[in-house]
């Protein structure tokens, strides 16, 4: 499972990040693909060449993001989405056809903006292609923000969905309306202070701050995840400079954290947040934090080599 969350500072950075909650980890790195990088779409999408920085792995030297941003300040994150995901057979004539597995680095490598993002998506077929046989498709949607707004994109029986994001947040199934309605199931969530009131003749005082947020779901499954997260994001309050707005998007990816032991899988493993990770477009810096170290490193895309045309990880 997964959480993500975005926000932009006071001075309009965007700063994006997401957990990736599983069992296991798949040997991820931070994994630049510079400008120059000879990506070869799997169908007849183009490449338009933005470089692009992010949490993933190298498969047939193709970078494989989790997620990933690209140098206009454009960001992408898949999350797990079984059970509602499914994704065209084959290509489909008169559209552009993307591989389920390319969708990350294809609208990084695209675009400069959410709203290029929705409209190419209008003619777009993700395609339940699998890079090579080691890898099966993953059933993912995904979140894509920049400084303006957020969308959310999922890929279903139905066909291509594009919703507006205007909580900034996502988590894992179900599909993102029923996230969205369920909201307003903790309408009367505030982050006030109770004050006291009087029932009969008894005056009931507050015996501390957090009163007037009871009822938030405190459990590990996705619809719950969602509601912490977005009430987090929603009532931070705004900081200034790189180190207090990345403390902000940690510790509000935090709050959807998943601790080893409270959730098991089907095969009797416990889920657990393998890795938390953000990206700043004020630096151009991708931070990561993971399980057994919660040290967040930062990566700056000056550490790379713009001039290469080379995959490079760290």
């Amino acid at each position: 499972m997964c959480s993500a969350v975005r926000f932009v500072d006071a001075e309009g950075n965007l700063y994006f990040g997401r957990n990736l909650d599983w069992e296991c980890g798949y040997g991820e790195k931070i994994v630049y693909t510079p400008a120059d990088y000879a990506y070869q779409p799997a169908f007849n999408a183009e490449d338009r060449n933005h470089a692009v920085i992010g949490v993933g792995i190298v498969v047939d030297d193709t970078p494989l993001y989790f997620d990933c941003a690209n140098d206009a300040g454009l960001a992408v994150a898949g999350l797990n989405f079984p059970g509602y995901a499914q994704y065209a057979e084959d290509s489909v004539n008169f559209t552009t056809n993307v591989a389920a597995y390319e969708f990350p680095l294809w609208v990084a490598r695209s675009f400069t903006s959410v709203d290029e993002v929705a409209e190419a998506l209008k003619n777009v077929t993700i395609v339940a292609k699998q890079i090579n046989d080691q890898y099966p498709v993953a059933m993912l949607h995904w979140i894509i923000g920049d400084a303006t707004r957020s969308i959310v994109v999922e890929y279903t029986a139905s066909g291509m969905h594009v919703y507006d994001n205007d909580i900034d947040v996502m988590t894992n199934q179900p599909e993102f309306p029923v996230h969205r309605a369920n909201l307003i199931n903790y309408i009367n969530c505030t982050p006030t202070m109770v004050k006291p009131v009087k029932w009969a003749g008894a005056e009931l005082k507050p015996w501390g701050a957090g009163l007037s947020a009871h009822g938030l779901p405190g459990d590990p499954n996705s619809m719950s995840r969602f509601v912490r997260i977005a009430y987090a994001n929603a009532h931070y309050p705004d900081k200034q400079g790189e180190k207090d707005n990345v403390t902000r998007l940690f510790k509000t990816l935090s709050s959807a954290a998943m601790i080893e032991g409270m959730s098991a899988m089907a095969d009797g493993q416990f889920e657990k947040t393998m890795f938390t990770s953000g990206y700043s477009a004020k630096t151009k810096t991708y931070y990561m934090a993971t399980y057994d170290d919660p040290t967040i490193v930062a990566t700056p895309v000056s550490d790379f080599d713009a001039t290469s045309n080379k995959l490079q990880t760290k």
